[in-house]
């Protein structure tokens, strides 16, 4: 059956009856072949066209040989799976084309279905390839910890320097200040980078589901378990769990909890079975801990399991000096995931940004920069008026509370912010804004030309 979308397939033979057949061969099935004779044509050819997903290698070649090409496509940045050729095979070849990075191995003559089943898989191969490459991309990206202020090059270290041990973390933050970010970059340095991270929000979880989420459930064990579950802890085994907001676990499950570290051993709901497993623990939580075990709402045992290396995610409030360099990494991150141009932001309206409160934190802002990218799609340079209403108004109702003096400097200010908004809320048409103003035009003109404010502002 023709597939449904186009594979690219390279074959590279000396023999002209090879090449002809393989191409009708693997044209009939639906893939976009090419085929040249040399190592040398072939090598041109990936280089100039990166979508060749397998390649189809005679080992016997002119010029140079089937080897030594493939060394050469091996070194590649994303080189295409390749399947080796040979006439006179014998297992010395196979082992070193093996250790060359082939694929798979075929010999003359070749079988069709073997031939076919062979480009399946290795397209498969490289699909799966690639999608680890963009996962550890992605996870990377996670772990990357933005900001140069005092707070958080401290956080940078401590992390460097308990990232590789085993200790349990508890990190203490706001909403939307980076925990989770915190808890990836711990992950991305430790021991067990290379292991699964297993992440749990025990706020989003219901109570009468989270025991199956964590410690998994065998099938009949409670209606509605139609098939045995593996739970969070057993998925995490060898890796990271990582349990967030961990302060809204009910006590019932904090007990299970509790009992699971100390055991290092989990039991799925519906059975007797104990399984072990070895997860490094991470929780982070909104809440003051111990003041929660001062209302009977917090283990104090299990907060001294968890706690055992604090770490604290300040507050975006409290380090200002970070707010550009997030502004600039959201502007150049969620350009690229709206496939927009690179863009830029003003002093001016960084300026607007740094007053704000952010009582959101860093995720507020990172939605802000996120709406001015969706809502302003031609545009290439942001300036103050492309925020939100709130985000700068609040920052001049700030500057004013700090900045003015007088009565009538307040007044002024308060005006000013007040037409500012009205402006923005008209998209800038001056008539308008004077009627929802309740002036004439020409007054409100000459109230902004008092009040500093310029009609392209």
């Amino acid at each position: 059956m023709p597939l449904l979308s186009m594979h690219k397939i390279l074959i590279v033979d000396d023999e002209t009856g090879i090449r002809e057949s393989l191409q009708g061969v693997l044209a009939d099935e639906g893939y976009e072949t090419a085929a040249v004779e040399s190592g040398e044509e072939a090598l041109q050819l990936l280089r100039r066209d990166h979508n060749y997903e397998v390649v189809l290698l005679d080992i016997w070649l002119p010029g140079i040989d089937g080897l030594e090409t493939l060394g050469k496509i091996r070194d590649m940045d994303i080189p295409p799976e390749v399947i080796m050729i040979s006439g006179h095979g014998t297992i010395e070849t196979a082992v070193r084309a093996t250790k060359l990075g082939a694929y798979d191995f075929l010999e003359k003559p070749l079988s069709i279905d073997k031939t076919l089943i062979l480009v399946k898989n290795a397209i498969e191969s490289k699909k799966l390839r690639h999608e680890n490459v963009d996962l550890k991309k992605q996870l990377h990206a996670k772990s990357i910890i933005v900001g140069d202020s005092i707070p958080m090059k401290a956080l940078r270290q401590q992390i460097g320097l308990m990232a590789p041990t085993n200790g349990r973390v508890l990190i203490y933050g706001e909403s939307g200040t980076g925990k989770e970010l915190v808890a990836h970059a711990i992950h991305g340095q430790s021991l067990r980078q290379n292991e699964t991270f297993v992440e749990v929000n025990c706020a989003a979880i219901p109570e009468d589901l989270i025991e199956s989420e964590l410690f998994g459930h065998y099938k009949g064990s409670f209606p509605g378990a139609t098939a045995d579950k593996e739970g969070k802890f057993q998925k995490a085994n060898g890796g990271t769990l990582f349990l967030d907001e961990v302060g809204d676990m009910s006590l019932k499950t904090q007990s299970k909890v509790l009992r699971t570290l100390e055991e290092q051993r989990v039991n799925p709901l519906g059975g007797d079975e104990t399984i072990v497993v070895d997860a490094r623990i991470i929780a982070s939580t909104n809440k003051d801990l111990e003041e929660e075990i001062s209302r009977g709402n917090f283990r104090e045992d299990l907060f001294y399991r968890l706690n055992v290396i604090p770490f604290f995610v300040p507050p975006l409030r409290d380090r200002k000096e970070d707010v550009p360099l997030f502004a600039r990494h959201f502007l150049k991150d969620l350009a690229a995931t709206y496939g927009r141009r690179p863009r830029e932001i003003t002093d001016d309206a960084i300026e607007a940004l740094m007053r704000y409160s952010w009582p959101g934190n860093v995720r507020e802002l990172r939605n802000v920069i996120e709406r001015i990218v969706i809502m302003n799609p031609m545009t290439t340079r942001f300036d103050r008026k492309h925020l939100p209403t709130l985000v700068y108004r609040d920052g001049h109702r700030r500057a004013a509370r700090t900045e003015f003096s007088t009565l009538h400097q307040a007044r002024d200010a308060y005006e000013r912010d007040f037409i500012l908004k009205k402006l923005d809320e008209n998209h800038g048409n001056v008539t308008r804004a004077a009627e929802v103003l309740g002036l004439e035009r020409s007054h409100l003109y000459r109230k902004m030309k008092t009040l500093g404010i310029s009609v392209k502002e």
